[in-house]
């Protein structure tokens, strides 16, 4: 069984210095533990997540840069999310506005080679 993620729930990014929250827009009108829930189209830069601090991954070009700046000693940056494709996997079963849910198991690439996971849930109660 796994846990629905929803509004406020905790990523952090293998790369990444600091946790995010996990915006979730009400579109959908479907609420978990008072809170709505996500889906796996849930990975736009900025709309539902903000930044994870300092990147240290060097296939981000800032980073790339910074880091040839410093003759070869890895300089990081400050963190912008590159995620172009959806969480990966959704729970087939569950829709939430055609969408698949988004549950604590997912992850997400970010296009700088970080792996986007799901620290806690948002809510604990609701399991799909």
């Amino acid at each position: 069984m796994s846990l629905l993620v929803t509004q406020g729930s905790l990523c952090q990014c293998s790369f990444g210095m600091a946790p995010c929250t996990l915006t979730v827009l009400p579109t959908a009108r479907t609420m978990a533990g008072g809170q709505p829930t996500a889906t796996i189209m849930d990975h736009k830069p900025f709309v539902n997540m903000t930044s994870f601090g300092m990147c240290n991954s060097p296939a981000n070009p800032a980073v790339a840069a910074a880091t040839a700046a410093a003759l070869g000693v890895l300089t990081p940056m400050p963190c912008i999310p590159n995620t172009a494709a959806p969480w990966v996997p959704g729970h087939p079963a569950v829709l939430i506005g055609n969408q698949p849910a988004l549950t604590h198991n997912s992850r997400l690439m970010c296009m700088w080679g970080g792996v986007i996971s799901i620290m806690a849930p948002g809510q604990f109660t609701v399991q799909v």
